[in-house]
C-alpha cells in the first residue's frame, strides 16, 4: 500500500537509507572490538565527516500515524518479502561469526600467528588435510557453495606461501579440480540452483599456473613418494621394526592420494580436448583411479581426524580449515548449512563418480541418434550427479556444433530417418535422391529437426524432477515439428508420383516425428511415478491414458515404420533382381531393426491396460480412498495432469468427458464385476510375462518387469476369487522392483 504525505517529505527515502547504514555501522563497530566485525576502514574514519542522524530519524518516524508507511517505488512487497533483519543470527549468514569463542583467522594471520604450518608437515597430518578436502569437494559437487566447502581449507586460498611441496601441489591440484569441473557445469547448462553453484567469490583458481605444470608438479611429488614406499618396503625375512611400517603404510596412504588426484585432474583435462581419442584415454585414466580406491579406503585411519564444529553444522574443524573464514562473502540470505561427508562416504562417492564417467566415455561408440537418445534416457535414470550430466553433454556436442567433433547433427537425423522409416527421399536408388526441389524439402526439414533434437537430448541431463517440467515444454516444439513433417511428406509424394507412380512417400517423415512425441509423452507420464506425483486415486486414468491410447498409438506408429521398411527393401530388392542375371538367389531372414521395441512396446501396454484393470476392480471394492473433493474436482485434476498435451494435434489429447464416456463400464452388457477385472488384469499381466519370456538376451529392464508381473498374476487370481473382500485395509503398492508398475500387495 502506497502513501503520501506532506510532513513526510522532510524525511526522504535516502534519509531513511542513511539511518539504517548509521545503525549498522555503529553495530559493527561494537562487535569489531570482539574481534569479528567489518568495522569503520581508518581511512573512512579520517576522510569522511560522520553525522548520527538516528534521532532526526526516530522524530521522522513519529510524524507517522499508526498504520501509516513510508513506500518507496524500489522497495516493493517483493522486496519487503524477501529482506532479512540484519544482525539476526536466524536470519543474516554473516551473524555466525558472532556466536564463536574463537578468533576466525584468514590464510596470511594463521600463518603469521603460527595456527597452521606451511612446510614440515607430518605424514598424518598431510593425509588428515587431503581427506578432508575431498570430502570438502564432494560436498561442493552435490551441490553447495565453494566458500562453504572446498574454501575452508586455507592453505587453497594462496597456494603460493605453502612451501611443503605435496601440500601445494595437492592445493593447486584440487583448485583446477574445481576449476574445469565448473567451466564444464557451465558450459553443459544442465544444471539447475538446487543441483550446482558455481559462484568462485572472486578466488583465484590457479589460474596463474597451467594444468601442465600443476599435473607435472603432482607427478614429482609422486615419485619423491613412491621412491620413500620403495626405501621402506619390507624385505623376505627380515625383522620388521613397527615404526618403519607404520611409516610406511603412511607414505604408501599419501602417495595413493597424490596418484588419484593426478589421475582425476588428468582425465578431466582429457574432456576438454575435442578429439574422441581423448575421451578414451580418460576412460583408461579412470580405471588406474578406481585401482586407488582400496588403498585409500584402508588408510583413512592414518590421517588427522577433525573435530566437528559445535557451534552450527557439522563441519570438520583441523588445522588448515577454518568453517567462518568465508562467512561474510555468503549473500545476506537465511542461514545454509553445508553439512561435509564423512571420509568413510567419500571412498563410496568416488568410485560410483568414476563408474559414471566410464559410462560416460561409453556414449562415443553408439553412433545412431536412437540408440545415443535410449543411452542418454538409461544414464540419467540412475540419478547421476552433476559433473557426469555436464561431461555427457559436453562429450556429445562440441563447442554446440558437432556431434563428439565430427559429425553433424543433421547427417545424424537423415541416418536416423533411414533407420527408422527408409523414406524414399533418402535412398540413393530413388529418383528423388538426386532431385533438387526433393533435395531442399529434406535439407530445410532436417535442419529444422537440429535444434529440438539437441534439446531434447539436454533436457536429459537435467535432474529428474527439472526433466518433466522441461518434457512437456518441448512437446509444443514437437508439435511445430510433426505439422512440417507432414507438408514435407505431402510435397515428395507430389513429387514421387509423376516420377515413380509405384512408389509412395506418405507418412513418412511424419511417422518419425510422431514417435518420438508418443516417447516424450509417455515418459512424461511415467516419470510421475518415479517422482511420487500421483496419488493412488489417481493411477487409473494415468494407467488408462498410457495402455489405451499412447501405447496404441506407439504400437501402430512402429508398425507403420516397419511396414515402410519393408515395402522400400521389397522395391530395391527388384531393382537389384532386374540388374542381375535370371539365378535365384537365396533369401536370408533378416533381423527387423524395429523387432525389439515393437516387443517392448506390448509388453508395457499389457502391464499398463493390467494395472488400470486393477486399480477399477479395487475401487470397485472400495479399496482405494478418495479424497473428499471441496475447492477441486476429480475433471480438475485429469486436465492438470495431462495439460502439456494439449499443445500437441497428433495424437489428439483426451479430454475429461471422452475418458468418462470411454472408459464408462456401463456400456457393457452385462457391466464387469470386481471379480472379472481382476481375472482381466490377471490376464495381461500373464500376457506380459509371455512376451518377455520370449524375448532373446533380457536384458535389467526385462527382468525388472517380470518381477512385477509374476507376483501380479497370483495377487490378481487370488482377489478374484474373493481373497480379503470383506477386509476394509487398502492395498500396499510397492514400487521398490520397478519405477513405473507397483507390486500390488494385499494386506
Amino acid at each position: 500500500m502506497q502513501f503520501e504525505y506532506d510532513d513526510v517529505r522532510q524525511c526522504p527515502v535516502e534519509a531513511v537509507m542513511s539511518g539504517s547504514i548509521s545503525m549498522v555501522m555503529k553495530s559493527s563497530v561494537e562487535e569489531d572490538e570482539g574481534g569479528w566485525g567489518l568495522g569503520i576502514p581508518e581511512k573512512m574514519r579520517s576522510n569522511a565527516n560522520w553525522v548520527d542522524i538516528t534521532q532526526d530519524f526516530k522524530g521522522a518516524c513519529k510524524e507517522l500515524k499508526l498504520g501509516e508507511l513510508l513506500h518507496d517505488k524500489l522497495f516493493g512487497l517483493f522486496e519487503a518479502m524477501s529482506a532479512i533483519e540484519m544482525m539476526d543470527p536466524k536470519m543474516d549468514a554473516g551473524m555466525i561469526g558472532n556466536q564463536v569463542n574463537r578468533k576466525v583467522l584468514n590464510f596470511e594471520q594463521a600463518v603469521k600467528d603460527e595456527a597452521i604450518r606451511v612446510k614440515d608437515l607430518s605424514l598424518p597430518e598431510l593425509i588428515g588435510i587431503v581427506d578432508t578436502c575431498f570430502c570438502c569437494l564432494i560436498t561442493w559437487l552435490e551441490g553447495h557453495s565453494l566458500a562453504q566447502t572446498v574454501f575452508t581449507c586455507l592453505y587453497v586460498h594462496n597456494p603460493e606461501l605453502i612451501q611443503d611441496p605435496a601440500l601445494k601441489a595437492f592445493a593447486l591440484g584440487i583448485l583446477k579440480v574445481c576449476d574445469i569441473a565448473r567451466e564444464k557445469v557451465n558450459k553443459a547448462a544442465v544444471f539447475e540452483e538446487e543441483d550446482f553453484q558455481a559462484m568462485t567469490y572472486g578466488f583465484k583458481m590457479a589460474n596463474n599456473v597451467t594444468d601442465l605444470r600443476v599435473t607435472g608438479m603432482l607427478k614429482d611429488v609422486e615419485d619423491e613418494l613412491q621412491r620413500k614406499v620403495k626405501s621402506t618396503r619390507s624385505r623376505q625375512g627380515e625383522q620388521r621394526d613397527p615404526e618403519v611400517e607404520l611409516d610406511h603404510q603412511q607414505c604408501l596412504a599419501l602417495f595413493s592420494r597424490i596418484k588419484f588426484t593426478r589421475l582425476l585432474l588428468t582425465a578431466l583435462i582429457s574432456f576438454t580436448k575435442k578429439e574422441t581419442s581423448a575421451v578414451s584415454e580418460a576412460q583408461k585414466l579412470m580405471s588406474q583411479a578406481a585401482d586407488l580406491l582400496p588403498a585409500i579406503h584402508s588408510t583413512i585411519q592414518y590421517g588427522i581426524q577433525s573435530q566437528n564444529d559445535t557451534t552450527k553444522g557439522d563441519h570438520p574443524i583441523m588445522m588448515g580449515f577454518e568453517p567462518l573464514v568465508n562467512q561474510r562473502l555468503l549473500p545476506p540470505t537465511f542461514p545454509r548449512y553445508a553439512k561435509i561427508i564423512k571420509r568413510e562416504e567419500m571412498v563410496n562417492y568416488f568410485s560410483k563418480l568414476i563408474e559414471r564417467i566410464k559410462t560416460v566415455c561409453e556414449v562415443i561408440n553408439t553412433t545412431n541418434l536412437h540408440s545415443i537418445l535410449d543411452f542418454f534416457c538409461e544414464f540419467s535414470e540412475q540419478s547421476p550427479c552433476v559433473l557426469s550430466r555436464s561431461l555427457l553433454q559436453t562429450t556429445f556436442l562440441i563447442d554446440n556444433k558437432k556431434v563428439f567433433g565430427t559429425h553433424l547433427m543433421q547427417d545424424m537425423i537423415k541416418d536416423a530417418l533411414r533407420y527408422f522409416v527408409s523414406p524414399p527421399v533418402l535412398s540413393p536408388k530413388c529418383s528423388l535422391y538426386n532431385n533438387h526441389q526433393a533435395k531442399d524439402y529434406i535439407d530445410s526439414f532436417v535442419t529444422h529437426c537440429s535444434r529440438p533434437f539437441c534439446s531434447l537430448i539436454q533436457i536429459h541431463g537435467h535432474n529428474r524432477a527439472r526433466q518433466r517440467d522441461k518434457l512437456g515444454h518441448i512437446l509444443e516444439e514437437f508439435a511445430t515439428l510433426q505439422d512440417e513433417a507432414e507438408k514435407v511428406d505431402a510435397a515428395l509424394h507430389g513429387l514421387l508420383m509423376k516420377l515413380e507412380p509405384q512408389r509412395q512417400h506418405l507418412a513418412c517423415l511424419g511417422t518419425w516425428v510422431l514417435y518420438h512425441n508418443l516417447r516424450i509423452m509417455i515418459q512424461y507420464l511415467l516419470s510421475g511415478f518415479e517422482l511420487e506425483l500421483y496419488s493412488m486415486h489417481e493411477y487409473y486414468y494415468i494407467y488408462w491414458y498410457l495402455s489405451e491410447f499412447l501405447y496404441a498409438w506407439l504400437m501402430s506408429t512402429l508398425s507403420r515404420a516397419d511396414s515402410s521398411q519393408m515395402a522400400e527393401e521389397r522395391i530395391l530388392e527388384e531393382q537389384q533382381q532386374k540388374g542381375r542375371s535370371s539365378k535365384k538367389s537365396k533369401k536370408k531372414k533378416k533381423a527387423r531393426p524395429l523387432g525389439k521395441e515393437i516387443t517392448m512396446s506390448q509388453a508395457y501396454q499389457n502391464m499398463c491396460a493390467g494395472m488400470y484393470k486393477t486399480m477399477i476392480a479395487l475401487d470397485m471394492d472400495g479399496k482405494v480412498r478418495k479424497p473428499q473433493f471441496e475447492l477441486d474436482s476429480e475433471q480438475v485434476r485429469y486436465e492438470h495432469r495431462f495439460a502439456p498435451f494439449n499443445s500437441v494435434v497428433t495424437p489428439p489429447p483426451v479430454h475429461y468427458i471422452q475418458f468418462k464416456e470411454m472408459s464408462d463400464l456401463k456400456k457393457y452388457s452385462p457391466p464387469p464385476r470386481s471379480a472379472d477385472l481382476y481375472m482381466a488384469a490377471s490376464k495381461h499381466f500373464q500376457q506380459a510375462k509371455l512376451i518377455l519370456e520370449n524375448v532373446a538376451s533380457p536384458d535389467a529392464e526385462v527382468n525388472r518387469i517380470l518381477k512385477v508381473a509374476k507376483p501380479n498374476i497370483v495377487v490378481m487370481k487370488l482377489l478374484a476369487g474373493g481373497h480379503k473382500k470383506e477386509t476394509k485395509a487398502l492395498p500396499e503398492f510397492d514400487f521398490s522392483a520397478h519405477k513405473y508398475f507397483p507390486i500390488v500387495k494385499i494386506i
